[in-house]
């Protein structure tokens, strides 16, 4: 693998990256009804490259923006 081919793939990897960070982070400031609820959106937001899609097109507005950030 050439530098010009590992550099498109890290480009191209880099966005998907920080998308699933944001949904691992904004499902981990949200309340859930149950724990279980929480636990598959984080199974889901790690599946790799459509996690992210699938939780912020059906879980994003099921949870609640926790104002407890002591948890």
């Amino acid at each position: 693998m050439g530098l010009k081919a590992a550099a498109t793939f890290v480009l191209l990897c880099v966005p998907f990256l920080l998308l699933t960070v944001w949904a691992l982070v904004d499902i981990s400031i949200k309340d859930f009804k149950t724990l279980k609820e929480k636990v598959i959106w984080y199974l889901i937001a790690l599946v790799p490259f459509i996690g992210w899609l699938v939780y912020l097109l059906f879980g994003f507005r099921r949870g609640v923006r926790s104002t407890d950030f002591a948890r």
